[in-house]
Order: structure tokens, then sequence, then C-alpha cells
């Protein structure tokens, strides 16, 4: 059938993938963004809904003052004898470490940490024997390397020495091993190029875990990397998994980014979730992709009846109670901040800005789409509140209203690196509701304020200014309601209500 990538939309790095009584489980970074670690559920490797987070209590991750794009990321997920096992690291606090449940849809357990070192770690299992897998660097050389050792599963603790396995085949950066066994052979699939537009999925082959491995001849495997953004609008591709189906076929999941147009290369919706088919020789060997490469729209062998895209979404708040599957924070959560109606969140503001590498009253969803409209009424006497499409505490556009005891005013206030600036101010009515709006295309975000059924544009903001090639960083863009309140005063709140977004050229 054919299938439009990428197969889950927005901000959704690093996939791993699983397969567990007849279904397929997703796991993504997260970054600095809580709960940690989202995780999606299907049914054919092509429709995926959100069903939760591994990391969701303070117990299992430190996010205190992460600064943008540090935390959690790189996670592998993998099922293993009735348990789930999720392996990440928290970047910037924690070593590597693993968590496990018996039952997905509930909690997981607490980190369980592993002495050894590097990023992007992976698990392995045969027989009795748990294999512990990240990259790091040979001091023999100085070259980057996969490391690998031997784990008892039930405490973390090291039974083997860690070992250099292999050194990619000539990319920088080797990164995101995932070790499989099909037939007499051993796979190690890995990453390397950085996680740019030099991006590339290799992989080699051993009769043993520990090697020597044979680099397959016709590495990359997977790239984007030769297509111009003429040619291609997806780059970035790599940092794979393989999936088997019951049906023997294998496919892989990876991750790539979709650049704004074609002379535009510049992507700010963040890294994505790609899917292709993986082809095996006669030999032992495979490919992936076509040709090599990953395309918007590919044939694939699958048995899905239609693919869902995008669309709208009007929330009810009251099923986010108990932890949002699609929404987040930023670093931590504090319950008192939050208070959910049917069709409406009150947001108590504390004295941190989205300035501040610190946890400010904040509840977002991922951008998925170039194309998006996004509506929320708004009142209350909060010092400020707001909508903001944020990608980093020094990149992000905020459409907000400002209250003091004299008025209350409508701000569009840009944040690009060191410049702050307030684009348009528009005084309101004392106790006025303002529906806030945005509309988006590749280019450009429009913001608005709609009073008593009046559209005023405050002004436009190009979203290149929101993507990793001019801010840096490893995520994407999330759009949230704000409240900052520097004296916490309970008397005053921002109240959201009826938020809506539509996204996709033909928002509905």
């Amino acid at each position: 059938m054919r299938v439009q990538n990428p197969v889950v939309r927005g901000f959704y790095p690093d996939p791993s993938i699983c397969s567990a009584n007849g279904k397929y489980y997703l796991a993504c970074s997260s970054f600095e963004y809580f709960p940690g670690v989202p995780l999606f559920e299907s049914d054919d490797l092509l429709n995926w809904k959100p069903i939760g987070h591994c990391l969701t209590r303070k117990s299992q991750v430190n996010l205190y003052q992460v600064p943008g794009s540090g935390g959690v990321f790189a996670p592998t997920i993998r099922f293993h004898n009735g348990r789930f096992y999720m392996v990440t690291n928290n970047n910037t606090y924690q070593k590597n470490f693993y968590v496990y449940t018996d039952d997905i849809y509930s909690e997981w357990s607490d980190p369980v940490f592993v002495d050894q070192g590097g990023i992007d770690p992976s698990l392995y299992f045969e027989g009795d024997k748990v294999y512990f897998i990240s990259n790091g660097t040979d001091e023999s050389d100085g070259r980057g390397c996969i490391f690998q050792c031997e784990i008892d599963i039930t405490t973390g603790k090291r039974l083997t020495e860690s070992r250099p396995i292999w050194k990619g085949s000539g990319g920088r950066y080797i990164e995101s091993p995932h070790m499989y066994h099909f037939g007499d052979w051993y796979y190690l699939m890995v990453a390397e190029g950085g996680t740019e537009y030099g991006h590339m999925v290799t992989y080699a082959r051993s009769k043993d875990p520990y090697g020597p491995f044979e680099a397959y001849a016709q590495n990359p495997v997977l790239t984007n990397r030769n297509l111009g953004g003429n040619e291609n609008h997806i780059q970035g591709i790599g940092h794979g998994d393989l999936i088997t189906t019951p049906y023997g076929e294998t496919f892989m999941v990876c991750l790539g980014f979709r650049i704004q147009s074609d002379w535009m290369p510049f992507h700010h919706l963040g890294r994505e979730v790609f899917l292709v088919p993986v082809t095996w020789d006669n030999d032992g060997w495979f490919t992936a992709g076509v040709n090599g490469t990953v395309e918007s729209v590919m044939d694939m062998p699958l048995n899905a009846t239609a693919q869902e895209i995008n669309g709208r979404y009007d929330v009810s708040f009251e099923t986010l109670k108990n932890e949002p599957q699609h929404f987040c924070h930023l670093r931590e959560y504090h319950k008192e901040c939050y208070a959910f109606a049917k069709n409406s969140v009150t947001l108590l503001g504390n004295r941190f800005t989205l300035n501040d590498a610190e946890t400010p009253t904040f509840l977002g969803v991922r951008q998925s789409e170039f194309d998006t409209e996004l509506t929320v009424g708004l009142s209350g006497n909060s010092p400020e509140a707001g909508i903001t499409f944020y990608l980093s505490e020094e990149h992000h556009y905020d459409l907000a209203v400002l209250c003091d005891e004299k008025k209350r005013t409508l701000i569009l206030r840009l944040r690009i690196g060191d410049a702050i600036m307030v684009v348009k101010e528009i005084e309101l009515p004392d106790d006025a509701e303002v529906t806030l709006k945005v509309v988006s295309d590749p280019a450009q975000y429009h913001f608005y304020g709609v009073m008593d059924g009046k559209e005023i544009l405050l002004g436009s903001a190009r979203t290149k200014y929101l993507s990793s090639e001019v801010a840096g960083g490893f995520t994407g863009v999330v759009m949230g309601m704000y409240a900052v309140n520097p004296e916490k005063d309970e008397d005053c709140k921002a109240l959201f209500m009826n938020l809506c977004w539509k996204q996709g050229k033909n928002r509905g």
C-alpha cells in the first residue's frame, strides 16, 4: 500500500520499536520535557496512537534546570520474557539507566543504573545473557566506537568488562547501536554522520556478538544525505531500529526531518518518525528504503486498511486530569498549578518565565505540521498569560495578555537569541475575553487577537528563527499555554477555554 512519511509527525525523535501481544510499541526522546519518553501503540506499523510515557515521576528522572535540548534522549524499548524494558540516559545528571514494567499501560519502575558510559544505550537479550551496548571513545586511538558488556538485568551490575566491538564505517559520531540476531548472523546497526544533513544508518555483521564485525559493503544502508532539498524535502535520515512482522517482513523506523521548501533548508517541527521496508538478499545482507533513501510517499507491504494523517483536535480538558498523553510540561510538573475542567484549564503561574531554564507553568503540545491553526479563549487576571510557539528558552514567539492594576494589554513578543522585541501591543477593555489565534504556513506564523468576532493581526514572524539551523538544539516547536505570576498570587489566574488546533493543508 501507499504510505505517507513521516508516520509519527512532529518532535518525536530517536524512535525505537518492539512488538508484544500482537501489537507494536514505539518509544521516542523527550529531552527537557516531562513526562519523559512518550510511548505509542500500533496494530499495523502505520497508525500510531499515544498511550503514555515511561518516566512519569521525579523518582525516575531529574530535569531540574536542564537546558534546552538537555535531559532524556535516545531510548531503546525491548520486550523480553513478558516484561518491557526501556533504556536511556539523562545526559545532564544521570548515567545510563533502564526502567521496566509488566504492564505498558501502567507505571514503570524506578531507574536501574548501569556503569557503562556513552550515550544511546541499547539492550540485546539472548538466552540467559543480557548485553548492554552504548557508544563511546576508544582510548587507544581516540576514535568513536561502540562498546558492549554483559549485565545482570535485575541489578544493572556489569558482569563483564566493557569492550569495543565496532568503530563504524568511517563516519563521525557513531551512535544509536542496536544488535539483532537473524539466522546465523549477529547484526550491529548504528547511526553515523551526526543527526544533521549528513546523517546515515550503517551496519555490520558477525558470527559472534563481540565480533569481529564485517561492514556492509554498500554502507550507508539508508541516508538522504546526497539528495538536495529540491529533490527531497526529507533530510537527516538516521538512528534506525528494525522490527519483524508476524508475516516475516522486516521494517525499519528511523528519524528524519522535513525542511520548509526546496530552497529553504530549515526545519522547525523537529525530528520525526519515518518507516521504510527492508529487503534481504540471498547472502544475508539487507537493503532499506528506495535505493537506500526515504521518500515522502512509498509503497510498503503492510497489512493496513488506511492511514490517518493530521486533522482537527478539540480538547476536552476533563480527560487530561491524569497526565495528558499528547501534552507536556517544561522540566517538571507542579500539579497545584493546573486545574482541569471539561472545556477549560486554569493555570496558576509562578515566577519563572519562558526565558528561564526552569519550570514555568506551561502546558504544551508538539506542532506536527507546517500548516497549523491554533485557537484558545483566554480570560482572568494573571500578570502574564498566553500561548507560545516554543523551541527553547532563547527562541520562542509569545502571544500574551499582560495585566496590572491599570490596564490589560495584548502583545506579540519575539525572543530570537539575545534579541527580545515586542512587535505590537493593544490595550484591552477591562475583563474582556479574547481569543488568541495563530495560523502558520511553512515560512511564517501569523498572530491574531479575536474580540467580538473581529480578528486583529498583531504581526507575523518567520518560522526559520525557530529552526535547529538557526537556534541549534535537537528538539522541535511545541505550542503551549503558559502563565507567569511572580508573586504566585492565588487570586491571579489564567483561564484557557475551548482549545482547538487544526493541522495539515486540509484544515477543517
